[in-house]
């Protein structure tokens, strides 16, 4: 007569939940700093977008024998022919294939004035400041300012 074991003993499967709780401890505060450097490449990639398209909407004017910067990045309440949509509340944007939306919390971009916006990323408010007559998007007050704008 064969004697087959047709179930796993108790110390192998305490063995197996020890090890997947190792595994699980090890891992999950890696994928939260992850979740974090993918917040700030993200908003790098933005502020890149945001840059080209100021320079390249510059081109455009200067082929157009205009030597102005766009007077704003959003559709302010003095909206004009003149005025280039980047950032808007509901998506449409005429500068940048896909608009930059806003929304409030990590990982997102809001309007502080007419040209300020923030983007919050770990709760750390990150300040940039459009300048129309340099045609400059800079971070001037954040912890992480040189992480985005490098």
């Amino acid at each position: 007569m064969k004697n087959y074991r047709n179930a796993f003993t108790m110390i192998e499967i305490v063995f197996v939940i020890v090890v997947l709780g190792i595994l699980a401890a090890v891992a999950i505060p890696k994928l939260a700093v992850t979740r974090t450097d993918a917040q700030l490449v993200k908003a790098k990639s933005t502020v890149s977008a945001v840059r080209s398209a100021i320079t390249g909407e510059r081109q455009t004017r200067l082929f157009r024998g205009q030597s102005n910067f766009i007077s704003r990045l959003d559709r302010g309440v003095a909206t004009g022919a003149a005025d280039v949509v980047i950032f808007d509340s509901n998506g449409s944007n005429n500068l940048l294939q896909y608009g930059i939306t806003t929304k409030t919390g990590n990982g997102g971009w809001l309007k502080a004035s007419a040209t300020t916006y923030t983007y919050t990323v770990n709760g750390v408010v990150n300040t940039f400041t459009y300048n129309s007559a340099a045609g400059t998007f800079l971070c001037t007050n954040g912890a992480n300012c040189r992480t985005l704008t490098n």
